[in-house]
């Protein structure tokens, strides 16, 4: 179940995406997904999904993986289609009863959806090809200027990375309570949906435990390598802009650009 989960996983390739700075992958990934959410047209929809493609390609990242990455999606997915299937209005073309499908519904439901996935997909390349520490090392350096705000920004970035990191490591102790109970002769998973979703109710106080548990051994280990408050810390690996980071920032905002025009015409 934890393989499966795009965000907060790192896949180690020889990419550039893999060696540019942290900063630009979080710069870039930021101002992909806010255009993303602003796509409406057919043709800025083909644009994103061509952008995304050739991420992957340029990233090495087998594609067996963001497709077992999508796998825990399919039940919101699936609402969501069905969702603007039955509920949004327009031209009927079927109906039964009060439940009336409409052209414009399959249309909105295909968008969201393919919306939903191209979000997912261009989050989880962040995570992957960047690791933990040069996350919050460029999280840090994105942040420091809220510092003279008295904001603890060390603090502040090592919290953001770690949640994103415990997120597999959470559904893994799920996993394991799964196979507990599967060994007492009790699985889950072949019960009915409705009876399946109660189920999971009993298992959130051993799950919670065992994260309260993970959460303070890492803090025992945070305060044993004498992290402190993190202010003043130095660093083994100083971040620096290089020339292609500049490039890709460049053509990142070329490309939202374009995405904010075939928005405007239409197109």
């Amino acid at each position: 179940m934890s393989n499966s989960i795009l965000i907060g996983q790192y896949f180690d390739t020889t990419s550039i995406i893999h060696r540019l700075d942290p900063r630009t992958k979080i710069i870039c990934t930021s101002v992909i997904m806010l255009s993303f959410i602003t796509l409406e047209t057919i043709t800025s929809y083909i644009v994103a999904t061509l952008l995304v493609f050739l991420l992957l390609r340029v990233s090495k990242v087998p594609l067996t993986i963001f497709l077992k990455g999508l796998k825990p999606l399919l039940f919101i997915l699936s609402f969501t289609f069905l969702y603007h299937l039955f509920l949004t209005k327009g031209s009927v073309i079927w109906s039964w009863s009060f439940i009336h499908i409409t052209s414009e519904g399959i249309i909105q439901g295909i968008h969201f959806v393919w919306r939903i996935i191209l979000l997912v997909l261009v989050a989880s390349f962040l995570t992957l090809t960047t690791k933990p520490l040069s996350l919050a090392a460029g999280l840090e350096k994105l942040l420091m200027p809220l510092s003279k705000l008295n904001i603890p920004v060390e603090q502040l970035s090592l919290m953001i990375v770690i949640a994103i990191r415990f997120i597999p490591t959470i559904l893994q102790e799920l996993e394991r309570i799964l196979l507990a109970q599967k060994a007492r002769g009790y699985d889950i998973r072949v019960l009915p949906i409705h009876k399946r979703l109660f189920a999971y109710i009993p298992m959130l106080i051993p799950l919670l435990f065992t994260t309260v548990q993970r959460a303070e051994q890492l803090t025992y280990a945070i305060d044993a390598r004498a992290y402190g408050n993190g202010k003043d810390r130095t660093h083994y690996i100083k971040l620096q802009f290089q020339k292609i980071d500049f490039q890709i920032i460049i053509s990142t905002l070329l490309i939202a650009l374009t995405l904010l025009l075939l928005k405007i015409g239409g197109i």
